[in-house]
Formats: C-alpha cells, structure tokens, sequence
C-alpha cells in the first residue's frame, strides 16, 4: 500500500490520535455520577484513581519515547495504542474498587505512553523541518477532540448503558491508531549515542529544558481542570435555583473542544511575537481567570459559565508553542530522548495537577461547599504561574546546547 505524505500523512496522525484519545478521560468523566458514590470515595481517592493513568504515563514514557531514537517510531506507536485499547477494556470488564481501578487506570497510561509522544516522534520523523511547526501544532491541538470525544462518549454510554459500557466502547479507539500505522513509510531515526535513559544531553539543552519545565506547568493546571470540570459543574447545577441552563456533559465538552483553536491561534502568536512572551501572557491571564471562578464560585450560573469558557481558551492557549518549541529546540539525534523529558515532566506533574487539586478540594471542605471549589481553583493559579518562571530562567542560561 502507498505510504502517507504531506498533508494526508498530518490528517491520519491526527485522526489516529483522536480515536487513540477516546478512553482518556473516561474515569474523569464519570466518577462524580457513577464511581464515587459506588465505591464511596473521597475528593483525593477519586483523584488518586483518576490520576493513575498519568502517573503510569510518566514511569512509562521516559523508556518508550527515548526508544524512538533507536527503533522507527512506528513500531512503538502500534504497541503503545493497542496495549492502551486492551487496559482500557479491562478496566471496565473487572474493576471493581479504589485499588483495583487505580491499577488498571495506570496500565492504561503505559499504554498510552507508547502512543501519544512515539506518535509525535513518527510525525516529526516524517516531516520536512520547514513543516514542522504547525503540523507538530495541528496535532497536539487534536488533542482536545480526542479528549472532547471522550467526555462526550463516555458520559452518554455510562448513562444509558452503565459504567462499564463507557470503556468498552472508548477502548476501540487506539486501534484505529494501529491501522494509521500500517499506511506509514519506514523510517530510520538519526543514530543516538550513549544510553538510553542518558539524559545529560537534554539537560545540557538550556532552551529546551525552558519549554519542558513550563509544559509542566500548563499540564498541572489542564489536568487539575479536566479531572474535576465534570463534578465542578455538577456543584454548580446543584448550587442554582433553577438548575442551571447547560448540564456537565455539555460543559466538559465545549472546554475541552475550545483546546484546539486556542492552541493553533497560540502558536500562530507565538510564532509573530516570540515564544517566551507569548507563552508568558497566556498563563499569566490563565491564572487570573482561574483565580477569577474561585473568587465567584458562588455566584451566577451564567457568569460561572463565561468565566469557564474563558478558562477552556486560556489554558491550552500555551500548549502548541510549548511543545513546537521543545521540538525545535532539541537536537536531531535527541529528539526522542527531548520529547521523553517533555512529556515525562508533563504528565508527572498532570497527576500532581489532578491528585492534588482533589486534596485541595477535600481540605477546604469537599465538593459539597464553595471554599472547597475556590482552594482548587487557587492550587491551579499559582500552578500555572511556575512556567514564566521556568522560561525567564532559561533564557538567562544562554543558548541551546546541542550535546
């Protein structure tokens, strides 16, 4: 069969990330209704389980995209999506408490270890350096409809069908990832030297170690968010005279659907008014916003919801020019072992975000009450604003180092 190129090898990358995306957030999405009062857990359980899938992804990754620099990404990409299908299936077919779904949940972010950022790596691959940019943006930015797709799917499955039915049905998705690579021409990575978790060379790459630490940053505060929009907005509706206008289903959706314009326009800004100062403008406004709910958590539904529709925009406005710039920074023959880092840093503090705004939540007295909500909120602002902090730190370090 002929191999993907150019423009139709971007668009099947990014489907194939879209369909590997549909179990993402299915335990986010439906714990609030469905598996915190079956099993009776807390604000920081229901994060902890929640977050499992990240913190999987970050022991995981740091092995499978460094790999990428010794193996065509293609080969770790098929077994990466396919092991996420499976673990997602299996979480559905025998999870049955805290611990249990907590295991699986971490199994399925190994899997997706072998997906998200080998896949990118594939991409990267393939791709003249002069389209780099806006293709790595254009498939990063797909994200949000992965995730989108998978709030909306998993809710309505688990509501007219169960639980358990949301992940069966979501774990189709990575497969069609494993059909996107069988259209993928073989590629030869660059040679690497040393070994394979030698990450000096990274280290030593002051302007990318800039963008990996403020990637961290933007990851803390997405996640953090996306693990509790759905039960924040069920706050929301319980707390309104009349219910509200718009239900959880339709919020979680909407914000995560905003992630992919915010983040190409983001880039397109960055790329007109330099990465750094654009970068630093989003998440200094995001953290305001974030700052804004918690200050009105109490007040109108309408109000709520524009502010959260402006948070949706604001956050994932910084995630394209920071991975694009990541990218463009690391040397050829350490891409892999960059983008290890990246998504290794991303994703541990992603966990970090979601986990411990679930404490946050649970210290301020519980989803039920509106300092809970507003301590959250507060966790994600000060979060958020450690990445202008990492990059100002970078670019007093002079410039990249290539070895």
């Amino acid at each position: 069969m002929p191999a993907l190129t150019g423009r139709a090898l971007v668009a099947a990358m990014c489907l194939g990330q879209v369909g590997s995306l549909l179990p993402h957030v299915v335990v986010p999405a439906i714990m609030a209704q469905h598996l915190m009062p079956l099993w009776h857990l807390s604000a920081a359980q229901a994060g902890l389980m929640a977050s499992a899938y990240a913190f999987g992804y970050m022991l995981a990754v740091p092995v499978l995209t460094t790999l990428t620099d010794r193996i065509d990404a293609r080969r770790v990409l098929m077994v990466g999506s396919a092991s996420s299908g499976i673990a997602t299936a299996l979480f559905g077919l025998i999870a049955d408490g805290l611990w249990s779904a907590t295991l699986i949940w971490g199994l399925a972010g190994i899997g997706f270890a072998g997906a998200y950022m080998p896949g990118l790596k594939a991409l990267a691959d393939r791709l003249p350096a002069g389209d780099l940019s806006r293709s790595i943006t254009l498939y990063t930015g797909s994200f949000s409809i992965g995730v989108g797709l998978s709030f909306l799917v998993s809710q309505l499955v688990a509501d007219a069908a169960g639980w358990r039915a949301a992940f069966y049905v979501t774990s189709a998705g990575p497969f069609i990832m494993v059909a996107v690579c069988l259209w993928l021409a073989p590629c030869k990575p660059v040679p690497a030297h040393g070994h394979l978790l030698d990450f000096r060379p990274v280290l030593r790459n002051r302007a990318a170690l800039g963008y990996i630490l403020g990637y961290g940053a933007h990851c803390f505060e997405l996640y953090g968010m996306r693990t509790w929009i759905v039960a924040f907005w069920a706050f929301v509706v319980a707390q309104s005279d009349d219910g509200a206008f718009v239900g959880p289903i339709t919020v979680s959706v909407i914000v995560t659907l905003l992630s992919l314009p915010a983040s190409v326009l983001g880039n397109e800004a960055a790329l007109r008014f330099g990465r750094h100062r654009a970068i630093t403008a989003v998440m200094v406004t995001s953290a305001a916003v974030a700052l804004a709910i918690g200050l009105n958590v109490g007040s109108s539904p309408l109000l709520l919801l524009a502010l959260v529709l402006i948070y949706g925009f604001t956050i994932p406005a910084d995630s394209g020019a920071l991975t694009s710039g990541t990218t463009a920074s690391a040397a050829p023959a350490y891409r892999g072992a960059t983008l290890a880092l990246h998504s290794t840093v991303g994703f541990g503090l992603s966990a970090l975000g979601g986990w411990g705004a679930g404490i946050a939540l649970d210290a301020a007295g519980g989803p039920g009450q509106p300092a809970g909500w507003s301590a959250l909120f507060a966790l994600l602002a000060a979060g958020v604003l450690f990445g202008p902090i990492a990059l100002r730190w970078s670019s007093r370090q002079g410039p990249a180092i290539a070895s």
